[in-house]
């Protein structure tokens, strides 16, 4: 979910946090070597780079909000996932096409071990590699 197509979305988050909603938000480090590798590779150019910033400005006003924590990674960017308590939406990334052209799956966890918790494993380990985001 964009802050363009959801201009609320920070208060949302907000009001989930107040209600004792864990927040996590993993943005991809524009100046990491492989988001710019992604850009390449979608012939999107500086574009992916200039995403990941976007993403980051409308985030910050929520660093430091009790409940929320916002990062940013400098991982291999192969899919945007979207999580609520059990399901999912999964941007799946396809090399050389850009991410709105790219499949999304709605998953909901059935049982242990499903492509649920593959995503949901996916990004708790990123999640363990990634920086918080400073107050600035």
């Amino acid at each position: 979910m964009s802050h363009e197509a959801y201009p609320r979305l920070n208060e949302l988050l907000k009001e989930r946090a107040a209600e004792g909603c864990a927040v996590r938000i993993a943005v991809g480090d524009a100046d990491s070597p492989d988001v710019q590798q992604r850009g390449d590779e979608e012939k999107f150019g500086h574009g992916i780079q200039s995403r990941c910033r976007l993403a980051l400005m409308h985030y910050r006003p929520l660093v430091g909000v009790p409940g929320i924590e916002v990062r940013t990674h400098a991982t291999t960017l192969y899919n945007s996932i979207y999580r609520a308590d059990d399901q999912a939406l999964v941007n799946a990334h396809v090399w050389g096409v850009n991410a709105y052209s790219a499949p999304v799956w709605h998953l909901r966890r059935n049982g242990e071990g499903g492509m649920f918790d593959t995503y949901a494993d996916s990004f708790d380990a990123v999640w363990a590699t990634a920086t918080p985001v400073g107050e600035k």
